[in-house]
């Protein structure tokens, strides 16, 4: 191979080919996912790859404008591929769902493209499987993506695995007590995400602030797991948001036992996110094998206004690479469907072959059709040799079976007689195929 050549089989950095058995697992997990998304009431939506930037300019609350994939139409018209699914689906809620009233379901599969730094070593283009509940406040919708949420994964294969929930108005709440600008509470987040402590103290020492703001903010970042923790916090503000975010929280929980789930969930008081259309619930959800989240959503009341239609809405993200990885990293290996059929045929049988073919897929078999030629002599000769002839190059084909998901190797001796090798027992056979068909 070329130098050149070999250059051109390579994939930009961040994107990445998918085949073979890992190709198949990720189909079969996006179909298992939306299979649990429609026996909740969600309806398909698709959305385009790229749409106007404004639909997910800094004033919705998305990604920065720098981790997107900008590009400009013939019109001089700004495009961007897009980095977050929720601003598109609002977006055709308020075109296509304007009037409607009762709680709206919508499902969806698709790609995401963010520009991440190189050296992150994250994927630019995901995968996603997500849901958007539209036109309810109430928790019960809160819970029901929550209860969805565990729903997928445990479907996944996952057994062991925490979804951590969190509410954007409490840490609202506390910097509406401590007076925060919005600069300064960009800083605050950023500062607690990287848990840097000495920032966050230095930053509340520029404010007049109560000691126990001071003391609730220094441990909001420790603020998780235990049920102790929402006493302390109610004893350490007194913002009206705040409080009503800790409300919301408990009561949460306690459907979530009514579901039979309250296990699978973590409170954490202290949880932000990247994206600032959140105003409710926020959630994440993680297992062991990978540091990232598996599945991410949470509460967003005003993200479907500003395209002209006033509904509260709540979702969710399965984030299917992520997932994919790991179940990997737990070795919860997808067993591939091994019922597959290849069917070998000569030149003399090739009708017979097509014809026997046609009838297994119409009984939902898999079959694929394959010439093997064998040489004019033999194939002069009996079934028997031909059989012989044929068997000593089925070595050759054991790759291609393990590849392809491949059972049975079906030889064509005759138009009505066939040789059938099972590779699950290990057995070969010679059957008349039509009474073969008929059992398998």
């Amino acid at each position: 191979m070329k130098k050149e050549q070999y250059k051109l089989l390579h994939t930009p950095e961040g994107v990445r080919d998918i085949y073979n058995g890992e190709c198949e697992h990720k189909i079969k997990l996006q179909k298992d996912m939306e299979d649990i998304l429609k026996n909740y009431g969600f309806k398909s939506i698709q959305t385009p790859s790229f749409e106007f930037f404004d639909i997910f300019s800094e004033e919705r609350g998305t990604v920065l404008s720098k981790e997107m994939y900008k590009f400009i139409d013939r019109e001089g018209n700004t495009l961007v591929l897009r980095p977050d699914m929720t601003p598109s689906i609002a977006r055709c809620a308020a075109k296509y769902f304007n009037e409607d009233d009762f709680p709206l379901r919508l499902t969806y599969t698709g790609n995401t493209y963010i520009n991440n730094s190189s050296h992150q070593g994250k994927l630019n283009e995901t995968t996603q499987v997500g849901a958007e509940l539209i036109n309810d406040v109430s928790v019960e919708a809160d819970s029901e993506i929550l209860a969805i949420t565990v729903d997928c994964l445990r479907k996944a294969g996952l057994s062991e695995f925490q979804v951590e929930v969190g509410h954007a108005d409490f840490f609202n709440g506390l910097m509406e007590e401590a007076a925060f600008d919005e600069d300064e509470i960009l800083e605050m987040k950023s500062l607690m995400e990287s848990k840097n402590l000495f920032g966050i103290e230095a930053l509340m020492e520029r404010k007049e602030i109560s000691q126990n703001l001071k003391e609730l903010l220094m441990k909001l970042p420790e603020l998780f797991g235990s049920m102790e923790h929402f006493s302390y916090a109610r004893k350490m503000t007194n913002n009206r948001k705040a409080l009503k975010a800790l409300d919301r929280l408990e009561e949460i929980l306690s459907i979530m036992d009514v579901y039979g789930m309250r296990n699978y969930i973590t409170v954490d008081l202290g949880m932000l996110s990247k994206y600032n259309y959140y105003t409710g619930i926020i959630m994440k959800a993680y297992t062991y094998g990978t540091g990232e989240a598996v599945a991410q959503g949470g509460r967003y009341d005003n993200l479907v206004g500003q395209f002209g239609k006033n509904a509260p809405a709540v979702g969710l993200v399965l984030l299917i690479d992520q997932l994919m990885f790991a179940l990997l990293s737990q070795k919860r290996i997808y067993e591939a469907n091994e019922g597959g059929i290849l069917m070998l045929y000569q030149a003399e049988t090739r009708n017979a072959a097509i014809t026997v073919a046609n009838k297994l897929r119409n009984q939902n078999k898999k079959v694929t059709l394959m010439h093997h030629p064998v040489s004019e002599k033999i194939a002069e000769s009996t079934s028997e040799a031909i059989s012989k002839a044929m068997k000593e190059t089925t070595s050759e084909y054991e790759a291609f079976m393990d590849k392809t998901s491949i059972r049975y190797v079906v030889k064509m001796l005759t138009e009505d007689t066939i040789e059938v090798y099972d590779k699950t027992t290990n057995e070969t056979k010679q059957v008349i195929a039509i009474e073969w068909m008929e059992g398998v």
